[in-house]
């Protein structure tokens, strides 16, 4: 099963790009994008259900915000959206899919903002997020979480680790919270791969700085301990143009 994961700040805009022939070439099983920026009533068959997928939207309450979505080639079992919390679920951050072997779960976590104004809201939502995932754990079933954390993990995450260290994304409070999920058995499917620096999915817009590689790596794939089996590969494609983030995708066995 091949799992792809692409914040695409805004689909409409990415679409009118290359996102449906990436969609096309990448031969997902699964798309989960974040940053949809639209509502589906706002959207044409073209971006609803290309290439025969089936599509599901958690919108923002705000026009032109946030949102995930995710298109799959087979029905789900299952599709919740949000985590039953107003506060988050306003603005349109989670999406799951239940399949036979496991849930999935699309997510864009809150960014903290300059001078850290939303970092109480962002850390309240890693902790209502983990204990939503152990809540779907407790079912004895497999869980896949993606999407963009907004945080870079440690100092191999991010081109310029010491100029960043107050700034939001690589904050002491953010790492340590993503130190902490992974310590309490999750696994960073990316890093089981490839452990080497330079490896990024989000580049500023700045003239230049996609071309040197100056950038973050925000976007993952998190799989629970046990799972980690079943990885097979877990790429980034920095190739692919269209966003300020590029696509990761995961495949299974």
């Amino acid at each position: 099963m091949k799992v792809a994961s692409w914040n695409v700040n805004g689909i409409r805009a990415a679409a009118r790009k290359d996102f449906i022939p990436w969609m096309a070439g990448v031969g997902a099983d699964v798309v989960c994008v974040q940053e949809s920026k639209a509502s589906p009533d706002q959207l044409g068959e073209d971006i609803l259900h290309p290439n025969g997928y089936h599509s599901y939207w958690h919108s923002a309450e705000k026009a032109g915000y946030s949102g995930v979505a995710i298109y799959t080639k087979k029905e789900p079992l299952q599709i919740k959206i949000g985590i039953d919390l107003p506060e988050f679920d306003s603005e349109g951050r989670v999406i799951t899919a239940e399949f036979s072997d496991f849930f999935l779960v699309n997510t864009y976590f809150p960014n903290s903002q300059r001078e850290h104004a939303r970092l109480g809201y962002k850390l309240k939502f890693c902790e209502s997020i983990f204990s939503y995932l152990e809540g779907l754990r407790s079912k004895q079933k497999n869980v896949v979480i993606c999407g963009d954390f907004n945080i870079a993990h440690r100092a191999i995450d991010l081109k310029n680790p010491k100029t960043n260290e107050n700034n939001a994304g690589y904050l002491p409070e953010e790492r340590a919270w993503m130190e902490s999920f992974l310590s309490r058995g999750y696994v960073d499917g990316f890093r089981q791969f490839n452990p080497h620096p330079d490896h990024y999915t989000w580049w500023s817009y700045r003239p230049g700085v996609r071309q040197k590689n100056i950038g973050w790596r925000l976007d993952y794939f998190v799989i629970n301990q046990d799972f980690k089996e079943r990885l097979k590969s877990v790429i980034h494609q920095p190739q692919v143009l269209g966003s300020d983030h590029c696509p990761v995708v995961m495949e299974l066995r």
